[in-house]
């Protein structure tokens, strides 16, 4: 019995190390109700719209605001800009190409302050199929009160990921923004510490 306690000990204590540790990181929840994922594009009719499903998540190394992981998950077939022919149109394989690459992914690598509200997201943005390096420059709203919106805009080259066709009768500009707002709670663990 003795020799099987001294055995357990080692793993009673990383589980409570482990424990103790997870509470000391900073942990969120991204409401989908009150965000939103939205698109536009320069052409000769207007084309913008949103995505109806989409999922964020936020999270944590360390208490510092910099070693967060902003991770976007975007279901490319829920576009919506309020017309059919045009959601077709991208979710066709001149564009989106939804039935071979479903999703639209971006993913954190580097968080950078560059004022008390500012921050410039590095990350891998992935869109069918095509993954590049971009930036998502994010500005927080309600920050130290665990409770808030994240604002930000992230312009890319649709052609840098062979979305080189047009629409019909539509001129189209190479450049597309994406504008994200998402409203985020923290759930546990402390406050995230920003450099002011």
């Amino acid at each position: 019995m003795k020799i099987r306690c001294i055995t357990l000990l080692p793993w009673i204590a990383i589980t409570l190390l482990t424990r103790v540790a997870l509470g000391q990181v900073p942990a969120f929840d991204i409401t989908p109700i009150s965000s939103m994922i939205k698109f536009n594009v320069t052409a000769s009719v207007p084309i913008a719209g949103s995505f109806d499903k989409w999922d964020a998540s936020l999270t944590f190394t360390s208490a510092e605001a910099t070693s967060a992981i902003l991770d976007l998950q975007i279901q490319a077939a829920t576009v919506n800009t309020g017309s059919g022919m045009k959601n077709d149109k991208l979710k066709s394989t001149d564009f989106f190409d939804v039935k071979q690459n479903p999703l639209i992914t971006f993913k954190s690598t580097k968080i950078i302050q560059t004022s008390p509200t500012t921050f410039d997201v590095k990350g891998i943005f992935t869109i069918r199929g095509v993954s590049k390096p971009e930036i998502l420059q994010l500005t927080l709203i309600g920050k130290g009160t665990g409770q808030g919106t994240i604002t930000g805009v992230m312009a890319f080259d649709r052609k840098d990921f062979g979305m080189n066709s047009g629409i019909p009768f539509i001129r189209i500009a190479d450049r597309v923004e994406v504008d994200v707002s998402l409203h985020f709670k923290q759930l546990s663990g402390p406050r995230v510490t920003y450099k002011e």
